[in-house]
């Protein structure tokens, strides 16, 4: 088959290398100057950085996490951590996630968190339904106390709105739930472990995040082309066309609110609903600092209060790989997080890192390089009207002989693994598709 691939994130370069080892013709065809998408790197003297704040390659399938190592040149081109992550809680360090490290607020803290607690929890018990909307979730799931100590302020300043205006079906899986054992324990000074399948992780020891985009890129058997602007795409006869060039299948990894002007047979109503998806986006504050000693061994750390600044998460990057950062250096990843309203300027950038002083994060005397990008595409907004619309442009797309997938080519709050896995899936639908000739709708678990 010839196939055209829209995009060359990780999801589309990964899909592209897999059909590609199985004979196809393949082409990804993407705007920037390089492919990558959210997994770009890049390089500030001997500072590297990652573009879109902090990745870890990481999967609780096998296969997927077998791909990502292998494309990083396994072993020996990663580096292996233990994964170590705090919430600076006012002046305190809390381990992560909040409620397993409840034992180290306050005593007045612990008694609100812990009542609210079990109340929500004997709430459920006794058949309390589950709300449809995030803010009234995380108090019928943690109760009045967390919802206040932590989850609110923390998620607010993620999401930028009201939290009873965002849905609460996308939070399933991706929170789970600590026995309330753990809970228990934690709170009478007994340390518990939470979301202990992510307990190690793995980063590209040279190059950044990227390296695992470029190590898919190379020896992938497919033609890459950059640089390239798409004007139409449309059905023709049993096929379709790319700018007039002819393939048996295309395939969309690219923003879907991007995307949608080219393809000419759009329905309107699919077309309303794509124009209606928002995305939230992310400025990511690239620090350097020189070092008088080693940075602690943290991996990333959660601020959720206004007085610690904008930013809501700080990876310790240089603690990834010790070639992230020239010798006597580190590197910090600050991620903020807006809805298209922010304008970095070097006022702000200064009262960023002196926010992150203030926190305990850094001293800002030391500083010596600080960067940003912008991501306008980073966090899905999941308003109460999001799971109807999305599932009615997936409808179209699964049943019109185009596909489309990737985080915001499909509008799936998946990170980098699960968007390998996706490509894992389609690309056994284009076997399927293949082998048969059927043009079977694309059904995705």
């Amino acid at each position: 088959m010839k196939i055209a691939i829209l995009g060359g994130g990780i999801s589309g370069v990964a899909l592209a290398r897999l059909c590609a080892a199985d004979g196809h013709d393949v082409v990804v065809l993407e705007q920037a100057e390089r492919p990558g998408g959210l997994c770009k790197s890049r390089r500030y003297g001997e500072f590297t950085f990652d573009e879109a704040g902090g990745h870890i390659l990481f999967s609780k399938d096998k296969r997927v996490l077998d791909w990502q190592l292998a494309r990083c040149g396994g072993e020996a081109g990663t580096v292996r951590t233990v994964r170590n992550t705090k919430i600076r809680w006012h002046d305190r360090w809390v381990p992560y996630p909040f409620e397993n490290g409840v034992g180290h607020l306050t005593k007045q803290a612990i008694v609100e968190c812990m009542a609210g607690y079990i109340e929500a929890y004997v709430g459920r018990r006794i058949g309390a339904p589950c709300p449809d909307n995030f803010g009234d979730w995380i108090r019928w799931r943690m109760g009045d106390g967390f919802a206040r100590h932590f989850m609110v302020p923390y998620n607010e300043k993620i999401w930028k709105c009201d939290l009873s205006r965002m849905a609460s079906d996308w939070v399933a899986g991706r929170v789970p739930e600590a026995p309330i054992e753990d809970i228990l324990k934690s709170a009478v000074g007994l340390d518990t472990e939470g979301y202990a399948h992510q307990s190690v992780f793995w980063f590209p020891r040279h190059g950044g995040f990227e390296a695992m985009v470029r190590g898919t890129v190379a020896g992938g058997g497919f033609d890459l082309q950059c640089g390239v602007k798409i004007s139409r795409v449309e059905r023709r006869g049993d096929g379709f066309a790319v700018d007039g060039t002819a393939f048996d299948l295309v395939v969309n990894t690219v923003p879907l609110p991007q995307i949608e002007p080219v393809f000419a047979d759009l329905p309107d109503a699919v077309r309303a609903d794509i124009r209606a998806l928002r995305p939230i986006s992310l400025v990511n504050l690239m620090i350097g600092v020189r070092l008088d000693e080693p940075l602690p061994p943290l991996s990333w750390i959660y601020l959720p209060f206004a007085d610690q600044g904008p930013t809501n998460r700080v990876t310790y990057f240089s603690n990834y790989s010790p070639h992230n950062a020239p010798a006597g250096h580190g590197s910090f990843l600050a991620e903020v997080t807006h809805r298209g309203e922010l304008r970095p300027d070097a006022a702000w950038l200064r009262e960023v890192t002196k926010a992150l002083d203030r926190a305990g994060i850094l001293q800002q005397e030391h500083v010596v390089l600080t960067e940003w990008c912008n991501n306008e595409y980073a966090y899905i907004d999941q308003d109460l009207a999001f799971a109807s619309r999305i599932a009615r442009v997936r409808a179209w797309f699964d049943a019109s002989g185009y596909l489309t997938f990737g985080r915001f080519g499909r509008y799936e709050y998946h990170n980098s693994d699960q968007c390998i896995g996706r490509a894992m899936q389609v690309h056994e639908h284009i076997r399927t598709l293949s082998a048969t000739g059927a043009r079977a709708p694309l059904q995705l678990g």
